[in-house]
């Protein structure tokens, strides 16, 4: 398989997901978002604790 039809299979496979349990597809969107955004915050503190 090249690139190409790697792109289509998982594009199928999320909409897939998306339509069949859209429930667990927000959730695990929810899931991704909350992790990045604890991610940055803790850059954030670790920033701010680098002295000058």
């Amino acid at each position: 398989m090249n690139k190409k039809h790697l792109k289509i299979a998982t594009i199928a496979f999320i909409a897939w997901y998306v339509v069949s349990r859209p429930e667990g597809a927000a959730t695990m969107v929810n899931n991704a978002l909350g992790g990045l955004g604890t991610m940055a915050e803790s850059l954030s503190t670790f920033m701010s604790g680098i002295p000058a």
